[in-house]
């Protein structure tokens, strides 16, 4: 599942495709993806001006001229390409196979992007704007971990009093908008700190370090264009790098990389999810 580096990552990519610009064709070659498109899909899309191209925790929301949010989740295999008919401009290969492409708008400057998604996990909701924040989809979502709220204090006091692992405690969605495995236990390794800690015994410099250290990992992921695993790819077609960075998850059994630390790289289960940390140095 694409994490918030990879969603911010297509963000970026689609913005100067979409923003501002009125979709003069919107296509749907199906009926549904995880859930049925909305009723009248492409007649209510065409002819609008996308006013504003957002993300909120792992999802995309380009806010329209007539009031409605198209809310986009990439689902596990879904993603965005951009393609120009602006002739002598640069052009990426395609991709993706055409027979998974579902979605395609076309602007008013000659821009085609096309959703191709072969699991069909994602979706597409038409929502009033004035209804968002009630949502079920974005209902309850925590603070956004590259906004100024993230730091030690909040930190401590979001996890006051919880008995369940910090690793359990940081992919609470409710908490902290948009974190996902690969990046907590990057930043968890960052910070010196086990993903097995218990949560509420969190104190002041470890919840400032581990604060800095999200911050700093999801920022440094955003910069190398997300991680490549599985299915995703940018809006060029192009892989994200992040992964080459990695220093440790999915590096089991292989020698700490924290300088001085003569550790070996462990595997867990935690929650059901893989947890990969180094026990030397992560107390």
């Amino acid at each position: 599942m694409p994490e918030l580096p990879e969603v911010e990552t297509v963000r970026r990519g689609l913005e100067p495709a979409l923003s501002g610009r009125i979709l003069v064709r919107a296509e749907a070659r199906r009926p549904d993806l995880r859930f049925p498109l909305p009723e009248a899909f492409s007649e209510r899309l065409q002819g609008r001006r996308v006013l504003a191209l957002r993300r909120r925790a792992k999802y995309l929301l380009l806010d329209l001229d007539d009031g409605n949010t198209l809310i986009c989740h990439l689902g596990m295999s879904g993603s965005f390409r951009v393609e120009d008919d602006v002739p002598g401009a640069f052009h990426h290969e395609r991709s993706r196979l055409e027979a998974h492409d579902h979605v395609i708008f076309e602007t008013d400057c000659g821009v085609r992007v096309t959703y191709n998604d072969p699991r069909r996990f994602g979706f597409m909701l038409l929502v009033p704007q004035t209804e968002l924040a009630d949502h079920k989809m974005l209902r309850g979502i925590g603070i956004e971990p590259l906004g100024n709220e993230l730091g030690g204090p909040f930190l401590r006091q979001a996890f006051a009093g919880r008995g369940t692992s910090l690793k359990a405690a940081l992919l609470d969605q409710s908490v902290i908008a948009g974190l996902g495995n690969i990046y907590v236990c990057e930043a968890l390794f960052r910070a010196g700190i086990s993903p097995r800690r218990s949560a509420g015994t969190l104190g002041p410099a470890r919840a400032e370090r581990l604060a800095e250290a999200i911050r700093a990992v999801l920022v440094e992921a955003v910069q190398a264009g997300g991680s490549s695993l599985r299915d995703h790819a940018q809006t060029s077609g192009e892989l994200g790098y992040f992964q080459h960075s990695f220093r440790v998850y999915d590096r089991t059994g292989q020698a700490c990389v924290r300088p001085g630390c003569a550790g070996t790289v462990r595997r867990i289960v935690q929650n059901g999810r893989s947890s990969f940390f180094c026990p030397a140095c992560q107390r």
